[in-house]
């Protein structure tokens, strides 16, 4: 199966971040993306907040986290005030510094105790992202009380799947499906294309 180039993995992004702001993001009325800084993070971070402006008329804002400031970055997160944070952690940035860069902004926001709901983006969450933030105790504890949300792809059926996630005590994470939404046959091509053979695998663990 041919891959995509990279324009076609800019609009694959368009296409899933307009999913994501109209259907996921649209009972909010302040919202606010944390991505690191590059473009296919950009891209998606971008379609997410204007979909979400569209539909619901609601403010967006959108931080950067960079190694060295994610402290100051997250400082203003708490001064914005958003009912929800997504982490929009993935694109072309190699995924063992996206990681990393994921779970010390999740750690900032455990010290600061940032008071919003959390989405997390699929790369990160398939890459493991989470598993790596609960083995810090402080971040384990911050996410066992705080609401949690991940979207994934069913691939095969051609569906976004937006799920409840649940961290223990022992820091297991738990997926619950809660909505599946059907994507166009444009999306799934490209998703398709983007995404098969690729070791971003996930399980639903209950």
């Amino acid at each position: 199966m041919a891959k995509t180039g990279f324009g076609e993995e800019i609009y694959l992004r368009a296409l899933t971040g307009k999913m994501v702001g109209e259907l996921l993001l649209s009972e909010y009325n302040k919202v606010a993306v944390i991505s690191p800084k590059n473009i296919i993070c950009s891209a998606i971070s971008a379609a997410a907040e204007a979909a979400f402006v569209s539909a619901s008329g609601g403010r967006a804002a959108h931080f950067i986290a960079e190694e060295g400031r994610i402290g100051e970055m997250v400082e203003k997160v708490r001064e914005f005030s958003p009912e929800a944070v997504v982490l929009m952690f993935g694109g072309e940035t190699p995924i063992e510094e996206t990681k990393k860069l994921f779970v010390e902004t999740l750690r900032e926001m455990a010290s600061q105790a940032l008071d919003a709901e959390l989405i997390f983006h699929v790369r990160i969450f398939a890459a493991s992202g989470l598993e790596e933030a609960v083995k810090d105790g402080a971040v384990k504890d911050y996410l066992r009380n705080s609401v949690l949300f991940v979207y994934t792809v069913d691939l095969e059926r051609g569906f976004l799947l937006y799920n409840a996630v649940d961290v223990d005590e022992e820091g297991g994470i738990y997926v619950e499906k809660l909505e599946e939404y059907p994507v166009s046959a444009e999306h799934a091509e490209l998703l398709n294309r983007s995404l098969r053979n690729r070791t971003i695998a996930w399980k639903e663990i209950k």
